[in-house]
């Protein structure tokens, strides 16, 4: 009798842990799916394309820098016709594309965020798309009275975020994949 109660005990014992087992691997494959997804359909695309238009714009200010060094929209002179005719190629060519695939991303993806409420910073690039459409808007019918968009654009802040939630998902897939860190 006692023998037939601690086979019967063994048993559930045996299958409890094996059920809990898979319930911890089965948890462990929906989180790593989830951060698979967030790279592969949020952060991944964020990081590239924010660093693509910075790396852009750099070069943009680089070939059309002032004799001093300066910018034609940081210059006590305003931009001359030429240069501002050269910033709305680059902005309707370069970075408008680029800023409105940033913005589609947040508004068709919102939910991979890592954050539990939309971050302030992914707001204000929406509004700068926003912005910009409308200036976009005004060239196409031949008014050229404005350059930017009326929210700037949150360049470092949104470089920043991309990174460092590319950076951490990077990890946290890595630990979910058993890897360890690397110095």
């Amino acid at each position: 009798m006692i023998a037939l109660a601690v086979t019967i005990a063994l048993a559930f014992v045996g299958y409890a842990a094996a059920y809990l087992n898979g319930l911890r691997l089965a948890q462990r494959s929906e989180r790593l799916s989830r951060v698979n997804r967030q790279l592969s359909d949020f952060y991944g695309p964020l990081f590239a394309i924010t660093e693509a238009n910075s790396r852009a714009f750099d070069a943009f200010a680089q070939r059309n820098v002032r004799p001093d060094g300066r910018s034609p929209f940081d210059h006590e002179d305003p931009p001359t016709e030429e240069e501002l005719a050269e910033w709305r190629l680059w902005v309707t060519t370069v970075f408008l594309p680029n800023i409105r695939t940033m913005r589609d991303l947040v508004v068709t993806h919102a939910d991979l965020l890592r954050e539990s409420e939309m971050p302030p910073i992914l707001l204000r690039l929406c509004a700068h798309v926003s912005g910009y459409e409308i200036t976009a808007a005004r060239w196409e019918q031949g008014r050229f009275d404005q350059h930017q968009s009326v929210v700037s654009f949150p360049s470092q802040e949104l470089a920043d975020y991309a990174r460092e939630g590319f950076t951490a998902l990077k990890e946290a897939q890595g630990r979910l994949l058993g890897r360890r860190p690397t110095v």
